[in-house]
């Protein structure tokens, strides 16, 4: 752990040497490798333009540092949800999910005893399939079981560099395929969603460069890749199942005990998630805000 530690992205650090101290919130660190809890921030006040620049530029930095980031104990309406992805960028509307109320960016995210499955239950990148996947997901849940659903979060980062030179130097340049198609036709169709007559697919590199922190992440998961372009089928599925494995690997994970009015914000360029559904018969709901992002690199 201690040399995946020492491999953290760019920080900002004092003269000295040491860390810049956050000046606005309080950033408690899950794992040293991924997540943090961040306190002493009411989002909705924030983004009413009631709370300060610096505060949104420290949150920036949390995120860019530590991956996944939490608030807890936050109230806060549809509205303020989906001003607080937009302090981010443009919002990003799924291709297949259903949506809650009038605006298709706030996701509906609602499991209960009657439902055939829950959102996320495979570890997976949020909409890899599309030409320029989410740059990141803001997920509030408003209501959650009494026990169980956490929420699993990985370092694509920290599985990228674990890898062994030769591994990363075979990886190089290899291009995978995206597709939404098996993923998602017939997902929603408990919820009263149609099918659309295509979903997206698209190619991507199998190691990204982040746009903003420069490090390079594993860019595979279970839920939408399909195969790696110009590999013999048999050798692309033993390399995929490989990585599918080294990605899951607990040493690169952080788990988030879910509250009510708890949020979760992942960058979804160098994270990958898993929902556990274990919490049957019993409810959990909330909303999604998805951040649009770029073309991987």
């Amino acid at each position: 752990m201690s040399s995946l530690a020492s491999k953290q992205g760019p920080r900002y650090r004092h003269a000295s040497g040491e860390e810049e101290p956050y000046e606005t919130i309080a950033v408690e660190k899950l794992t040293p490798i991924i997540g943090a809890e961040i306190s002493g921030v009411d989002l909705g006040r924030l983004v009413s333009e009631q709370g300060s620049n610096r505060q949104m530029d420290e949150i920036h930095r949390a995120l860019a540092e530590n991956s996944v980031i939490f608030f807890r104990d936050q109230a806060i309406t549809p509205a303020q949800h989906l001003a607080f992805g937009r302090k981010f960028g443009d919002l990003h509307v799924h291709p297949a999910a259903p949506h809650e109320g009038d605006d298709p960016a706030l996701m509906k995210i609602y499991a209960d005893k009657d439902s055939p499955r829950a959102n996320g239950e495979g570890w997976h990148t949020d909409v890899s399939c599309d030409v320029e996947p989410p740059m990141g997901s803001i997920l509030y849940i408003k209501q959650c079981p009494p026990r169980g659903g956490d929420t699993l979060f990985a370092s694509m980062y920290a599985a990228y560099e674990s890898l062994s030179d030769r591994m990363k130097a075979y990886l190089d340049g290899l291009i995978a395929l995206h597709d939404g198609e098996p993923a998602y036709r017939g997902l929603y169709a408990n919820m009263g969603v149609a099918d659309r007559p295509t979903y997206p697919r698209a190619e991507h590199p199998v190691v990204r460069t982040h746009p903003v922190t420069g490090r390079k992440a594993l860019y595979v998961n279970r839920g939408f890749t399909s195969h790696i372009i110009g590999l013999p089928r048999d050798e692309s599925d033993a390399v995929l199942a490989y990585l599918y494995q080294h990605c899951e690997n607990p040493l690169f994970q952080c788990r988030f005990r879910w509250t009510e009015n708890a949020i979760a914000f992942w960058d979804n360029r160098c994270t990958q998630h898993r929902a556990m559904w274990d919490y049957w018969p019993h409810t959990r709901s909330g909303t999604r805000v998805t951040v649009k992002g770029e073309r991987p690199v």
